[in-house]
């Protein structure tokens, strides 16, 4: 891709400016290149002034919410530094949309890692016993979040702990009910959807401890190190909020493909020698010493959650507003994690 296709000159230009003006190394902008990933967001890298960057902005074709979801991210990224968190270290942000029209943006450090579900290099993929490790990794990374003050680090109203599960039956349902205002949808045909939202509206948790939520944690969504079944950080912060860390957890089973396949995803999803749910839950529980005996409601919610997630990309391809093949592939998985939800509380 040109550099010109990524930004303008013109936006190179300003980004320049307002890098001199946050006092960051000057000269021009070199080696400037987008950063491939399942985010709709614009990601890219490059060096100026002998150091290297990694730009986040929204899509080029923003939503609504774009540039108040970038600012979230900002924010929770800022509140983690120093912390035992693994994730990107936060240089600079712009919260204004002033410097690229429209568009506000932030400025992280490189993380030198891989993503495991489009990868899977050496020695990861010559040793069992390191692919076995990396889902306890992430279980381990997922404990340093849930152990974060979120008060202490300024987010004491970065969400609305108070009421937080009861809201989520109503709120997603609502979510669904949405999609039929796109043309084309045909309505959900995702099993189970009132049966689901019943047990979960009956069995919200009474006893919970908030502290900051990923809100999408799975797979896709970490980095892990080159040399080590470690996880170099965690990435796409958008869904994050102020909830019970135990949803992240129910969100990593959910999509766990040591279990079942999720999403095409290749790498260590079909590797071979993963860490079991029991152990990943094992895990989280020494590391954070959380009570995880309710577990499988969280995870159930998880699917529910996720399920309607994904049926909106569905919907938005019957209306010719995302590729027909995406759509589709995403409505075959949100099926598939309805009928996840059915068996764990068949099972539970």
């Amino acid at each position: 891709m040109p550099e010109a296709e990524i930004l303008s000159p013109g936006e190179l230009r300003a980004l320049g400016a307002w890098m001199d003006r946050q006092g960051l190394p000057g000269g021009p902008v070199e080696d400037l290149a987008p950063i491939a990933g399942g985010t709709q967001n614009l990601m890219v890298s490059f060096r100026r002034g002998g150091r290297a960057y990694v730009l986040r902005s929204g899509p080029r074709h923003r939503r609504a919410r774009s540039n108040d979801v970038l600012r979230r991210e900002m924010r929770v990224l800022a509140a983690l530094s120093g912390t035992a968190v693994p994730h990107p270290e936060l240089i600079a942000a712009c919260p204004e949309e002033t410097v690229l029209p429209g568009a506000v943006f932030y400025l992280m450090e490189p993380v030198d890692g891989f993503n495991a579900t489009v990868e899977l290099p050496e020695p990861h993929a010559a040793r069992p016993e390191l692919r076995h490790e990396m889902g306890l990794a992430m279980a381990d990374a997922l404990a340093a979040l849930s152990a974060v003050d979120h008060e202490r680090a300024g987010l004491a109203d970065f969400g609305r702990p108070h009421g937080f599960f009861e809201r989520q039956v109503p709120r997603w349902l609502a979510e669904l009910d949405s999609y039929a205002g796109h043309d084309g949808y045909p309505g959900p045909d995702l099993p189970g959807v009132e049966a689901v939202a019943d047990w979960l509206a009956q069995r919200v948790p009474q006893r919970w401890s908030p502290g900051i939520l990923h809100g999408d944690y799975h797979l896709a969504n970490v980095l892990f190190d080159r040399r080590a079944a470690t996880v170099a950080a965690i990435v796409d912060w958008e869904m994050s909020t102020i909830g019970d860390p135990l949803l992240d957890l129910g969100w990593l089973l959910a999509t766990w493909p040591g279990t079942r396949p999720m999403l095409g995803w290749s790498g260590l999803a079909t590797a071979g020698d993963l860490a079991t749910e029991e152990e990943i839950v094992a895990r989280y529980a020494a590391s954070s010493g959380r009570d995880t005996s309710g577990i499988a409601w969280y995870a159930v919610l998880a699917c529910f959650k996720l399920g309607i997630v994904l049926e909106g990309t569905h919907a938005r391809a019957c209306a010719g507003k995302a590729p027909r093949a995406t759509g589709d592939r995403l409505h075959t998985a949100a099926v598939e994690l309805f009928e996840q939800a059915l068996d764990r509380i068949a099972r539970s």
